[in-house]
């Protein structure tokens, strides 16, 4: 009894949170039969109940029906904090060692995956209050700190501090706060390589009124 007072109340949660992130709710009939993220939750958090009981086979069962279904993979051995939300959520892929943690937003596309065929902890971690766009890819065994914004097709395989925005192919750091109610601005979102050729382009405008200067005297 308690594990299934304990499951309603989880979806409960869930069903809050899709309001909260997704305009698009209307019904409570709708999320809960129209909403392939939350039914990928869900299931995944059988499989790894029967992955914690080592009963792998059955798990990897229930996690591979999940992605026919959704199109949602996540490995059974995966850990999710609460109030997470894949938006739309087809191509998602969460690793074996992924760590995700409270109030965690990903859009479809994204893969949360390792970069070899090492052993032992290979995949991302996610902090709290973490948005990743559409198509990024977070890999190997790095650390995505709280309220973090990975932009949409972004490729990060390096440790990023808590607060950052990162953007690009690796990805790159951007200092800005690019957010409207916790939601990640995908078209406001700066490129850092058009913003580093633009510094030097004023660099070399100002080395050229020295140099004119110095010619002049």
């Amino acid at each position: 009894m308690r594990l299934i007072k304990k499951a309603f109340s989880q979806i409960k949660e869930d069903i809050s949170t899709i309001y909260e992130k997704d305009p698009a709710a209307r019904s409570i009939l709708e999320v809960l039969f129209c909403y392939p993220g939350l039914h990928a939750l869900i299931l995944h958090r059988i499989a790894h109940k029967f992955h914690y009981w080592h009963w792998y086979f059955f798990a990897r069962c229930i996690s591979n029906f999940s992605r026919l279904m959704t199109g949602i993979e996540i490995h059974p051995n995966a850990r999710i904090g609460r109030r997470f939300f894949i938006d739309h959520g087809m191509g998602v892929v969460i690793g074996e060692t992924t760590i995700i943690g409270d109030d965690v937003l990903l859009y479809q596309g994204v893969t949360l995956g390792g970069t070899g065929n090492e052993h032992g902890k290979r995949h991302p971690t996610l902090g709290n209050n973490v948005v990743v766009g559409s198509g990024a890819k977070v890999l190997g065994n790095i650390e995505i700190g709280d309220n973090c914004r990975i932009g949409a097709g972004s490729v990060v395989i390096d440790s990023v501090p808590e607060n950052s925005t990162v953007v690009g192919v690796p990805g790159r750091i951007v200092r800005q706060k690019l957010l409207i109610q916790g939601q990640l601005m995908h078209n406001r979102i700066p490129d850092p390589v058009s913003c580093q050729l633009n510094r030097l382009t004023y660099e070399l405008q100002e080395l050229k009124e020295q140099l004119n200067e110095l010619k002049n005297k």
